[in-house]
């Protein structure tokens, strides 16, 4: 990890959406590696084993069980971290579970970044914030090479377009504040 400057890390203060998941928990990892104070929240662990409880990350970070939707919660939990860096990333991640319930995977999907750009308006000790997505943002052609980022957005599924949309909103909110979505 030589390309990785620990330095930059220790000791800032970052606030992580997502922090239970399976990405969400790798991030956690290494921002515990790096020496950064981390700030998680997240709904409880999607699944039973989860790495986030097998690794007793709960231990090494400050952890809040909430959800992304609750715009007050969500408020109260960035102002009191009061981080440099934020990172979202929870969402409602299944394309299948996004076929069964489209309306909660669009409220968490769309809704939740909405409410998480919100909050970041007001957080004055925000430097930069950083919006993940998927490559499932991307109008799908059937193409044999990646999507880059400067190709149209679409989405055929609840899930895609729902990520779609969150890009969207990001876009949205870069002249408030600046963003940056991966």
């Amino acid at each position: 990890m030589s390309y990785l400057n620990k330095n930059f890390w220790k000791g800032k203060r970052v606030f992580l959406t997502g922090h239970t998941g399976f990405k969400g928990s790798w991030l956690v990892l290494l921002l515990n590696f790096l020496g950064a104070e981390v700030t998680g929240y997240a709904l409880n662990p999607p699944t039973k084993p989860s790495i986030f409880e097998i690794c007793h990350l709960q231990d090494s970070i400050k952890s809040i069980i909430a959800d992304i939707r609750d715009l007050k919660t969500l408020n109260k939990a960035i102002q009191k971290a009061s981080p440099e860096i934020l990172i979202h990333m929870a969402a409602q991640p299944l394309v299948r579970e996004s076929y069964k319930f489209p309306i909660e995977t669009y409220e968490t999907n769309v809704l939740g970044t909405a409410n998480f750009f919100e909050v970041l308006r007001s957080c004055k000790s925000a430097k930069v914030a950083i919006n993940v997505t998927t490559d499932k943002v991307y109008k799908n052609i059937e193409k044999n090479k990646g999507y880059r980022e400067d190709e149209p957005l679409g989405g055929d599924d609840p899930y895609s377009s729902s990520k779609a949309c969150s890009e969207l909103v990001a876009n949205g909110n870069h002249r408030r504040k600046k963003v940056r979505s991966s």
